[in-house]
């Protein structure tokens, strides 16, 4: 497809633009049809003018804008400031093969206008998708980050630019229980059943271990070196060899018994729900109610679906800094309960969660950041360089800054809970690493 094309979605069957372009090219004519097929404009209400519309730069795969339009009908004039995402991005070929991530989004925006939803997301305007293609788009409000009373964007992993980042975390934590909770009892639209189903089995096998054993020994070898070479990057903790041995032998005893413990995680239907997988700080935003309360609302909802509540966990505290899982996990793991069952989840044990957390985590880790090591060279050329990972180097580059705070809560969590231990017991082996 070239710019400038149109597709015909699959939900209302009207032109769907792929781009920026096409979008101002189908004007105010366009927009009318739209919003109004999904009833986003009041009896009577047209779109008069297209008052602005130019590029929004943030991150995801595709395409972003910002639409401002002024609508008039009998209730007078009001102006709209709109945000808009396409999920093709034709400036850049690799973020573009990522489009049918959207296609969930799409299904998932239409259904949160149902009277009732359980959380607070950006109110859709109009959202269709052509699966064929993958071409869609999506057209929310605008949040207005830094004023009328919104605090500012916080970027991922960055939290010592996040006042009270506790309260902030136990908020996300009980909007994603909220949800989870509602879709388990039955308290969504009927429709979400069908819309967004799981299986188990598909899902196990997406998440595997990737490596043979040399792979993984390879890996954390790696990490090895580069523990030795950037000392000031990572606490002494998880960079000293006694660690990382028992991190090689317990990462073996995971590629071993994978489908084990995997049969523990994806064997138990109350802990799949609809959820959101990436709840982290710079995919939400906040404001306190009249009763000072902090409140929050999830955006980007790219790949939601049914998934386990450890994914869900994961995606959310992964970014934080480490006091906080230290600190607060199993008060967080506890408000998340408390707000599942309220909701209408199933009654969960507190140490079963936890068990379902730690496996995840495990899973997430080897599978996804022990590569984090040379991303984080390839980033930061002189990082040799940097004192530390609030170094200036750091905080400006989104790649290196996420994979090595990532990396370092996994490890940090993987020593602090003594993972392989916790393997075992799941599994009744015998015998496991010994703490450091």
């Amino acid at each position: 497809m070239s710019e400038n094309e149109w597709v015909i979605g699959d939900h209302f069957g009207l032109a769907v633009p792929a781009d920026r372009a096409s979008l101002e090219a189908g004007g105010t004519a366009w927009l009318n049809r739209a919003l109004q097929a999904c009833g986003s404009l009041e009896t009577g209400e047209l779109v008069e003018r297209l008052l602005d519309l130019r590029a929004f730069e943030g991150g995801g795969t595709g395409a972003k804008a910002a639409l401002t339009i002024r609508c008039t009908g009998p209730l007078g004039a009001r102006t709209k400031e709109l945000f808009v995402k396409f999920s093709r991005n034709f400036e850049d070929p690799l973020r573009d093969v990522a489009r049918q991530h959207m296609e969930p989004e799409v299904r998932f925006a239409l259904l949160s206008r149902a009277p009732g939803f359980p959380i607070t997301v950006p109110r859709c305007e109009f959202a269709d998708f052509h699966s064929e293609s993958g071409t869609g788009i999506l057209i929310t409000e605008r949040l207005p980050f830094g004023r009328d009373g919104v605090e500012p964007h916080y970027r991922k992993c960055a939290d010592q630019e996040v006042p009270n980042a506790r309260e902030h975390y136990a908020t996300l934590v009980a909007a994603l229980a909220r949800l989870a909770g509602s879709h388990k009892g039955g308290r969504l639209p009927v429709a979400l059943s069908c819309e967004f189903p799981f299986d188990a089995a598909a899902a196990a096998a997406r998440d595997r271990l990737p490596y043979t054993q040399r792979q993984l020994t390879n890996r954390i070898e790696r990490y090895r070196v580069f523990a030795r070479e950037f000392p000031a990057m990572l606490p002494e903790e998880i960079r000293n060899d006694d660690f990382i041995d028992l991190l090689l032998a317990g990462a073996v005893l995971f590629l071993t018994h994978e489908g084990k413990w995997k049969q523990i995680l994806f064997g138990e239907p109350d802990f799949v729900a609809l959820c959101h997988w990436n709840a982290n700080v710079d995919n939400a935003w906040f404001w306190r109610d009249h009763a000072g309360e902090l409140t929050c609302g999830l955006l980007d909802w790219g790949s939601v679906g049914q998934m386990h509540l450890g994914m869900s966990l994961w995606g959310c505290l992964s970014g934080a800094d480490w006091w906080i899982w230290r600190d607060h996990l199993d008060e967080l793991l506890q408000l998340f309960l408390d707000v599942f069952v309220q909701s209408g989840g199933p009654n969960i044990p507190f140490s079963s969660l936890k068990l379902h957390f730690q496996l995840y985590v495990a899973m997430m880790g080897l599978r996804w950041l022990l590569d984090a090591p040379p991303l984080i060279r390839r980033e930061i050329g002189d990082l040799g360089a940097c004192k530390g990972p609030l170094d200036a180097r750091f905080t400006a580059s989104e790649t290196a800054r996420v994979q090595l705070k990532m990396l370092t809560n996994f490890l940090s969590f993987w020593r602090d809970q003594n993972l392989s231990d916790v393997l075992c017991r799941a599994l009744g082996l015998n015998t496991s690493p010994d703490r450091p």
